[in-house]
């Protein structure tokens, strides 16, 4: 990642909580711990945040807490061709007329380029995916109610007299920061309030993750992997992640990148 972009991640974090780690600017920007350092010096000299102890804050304190993770326009650039071939496979499960929840994510959001030709009823927390589906489909597309985080292009309400509730999915799609023997993972408790309500509207919960987030750990649990009907990803898992779903009862579907998508990788 470009020391451009680094910063552009390491200012917008700070905005958005009271002090960010060390460490958690490393999680977000996957760069070394030496790197951010100098980063944070950098900032800090250039006046744009002050460097605390274990990490920096802002100048001026943020008046609106944002949420944990990185920002979707820096996710909707990591394995880009591996999501929209996940989510190619996700959309070939829905069928016409069937009502589906769309839960907000880079991943999921790739199934709008496969729902353009589809009618049903699609519930959303994604402001990016309702926008594209009301554009581009004759889907007919509901939102739910609450705040919209900019940085994540997601809407979350702590309260429960949202219209959540009252929605009903043969499945729901969705992503998460990361997925073990423990289920699946998130890295912000509103997030896990708000996905929590989602996932009970739900006969069957389909989970569309990258390979890498095999690979990667966080201190809240979403959900266990009894909950997960179907996980698809990416030819990158490994044989212990396949058969860590298959003790857990979980379907896996691996998607393949298309021949037109590998060539263009090689050009």
């Amino acid at each position: 990642m470009h020391e451009k972009e680094r910063h552009r991640i390491i200012l917008s974090a700070v905005q958005e909580k009271p002090v960010v780690t060390v460490q958690e600017m490393v999680d977000l920007t996957e760069s070394s711990e030496a790197t951010i350092r100098r980063d944070i010096a950098a900032l800090h000299v250039q006046k744009r945040l002050r460097r605390v102890r274990g990490g920096a804050e802002a100048i001026s304190p943020p008046q609106f807490i944002g949420l944990a993770g990185r920002p979707f326009s820096v996710n909707e650039t990591i394995n880009a061709s591996q999501k929209r071939a996940i989510a190619q496979e996700a959309v070939e499960l829905c069928g016409d007329g069937e009502p589906i929840i769309i839960n907000g994510g880079t991943t999921t959001f790739q199934m709008v380029h496969f729902l353009t030709g589809r009618r049903m009823p699609i519930f959303t927390n994604s402001f990016p995916i309702a926008e594209h589906l009301l554009k581009h489909s004759k889907n007919t597309v509901m939102l739910s109610g609450g705040t919209i985080y900019r940085e994540q292009n997601i809407i979350l309400s702590p309260f429960d007299n949202d219209v959540t509730r009252n929605f009903y999915a043969r499945r729901m799609f969705m992503g998460a920061q990361g997925l073990g023997p423990l289920g699946l993972m998130e890295g912000d408790p509103l997030l896990i309030q708000a996905e929590q309500k989602l996932i009970d509207q739900a006969d069957e919960l389909v989970v569309l993750v990258d390979s890498s987030k095999f690979r990667k750990r966080s201190s809240l649990i979403l959900c266990g992997l009894s909950r997960i009907a179907t996980v698809i990803t990416d030819d990158g898992i490994e044989d212990r992640e396949a058969k860590m779903l298959e003790t857990a009862g979980v379907t896996l579907i691996v998607a393949r990148k298309t021949a037109k998508e590998e060539s263009s990788l090689q050009a």
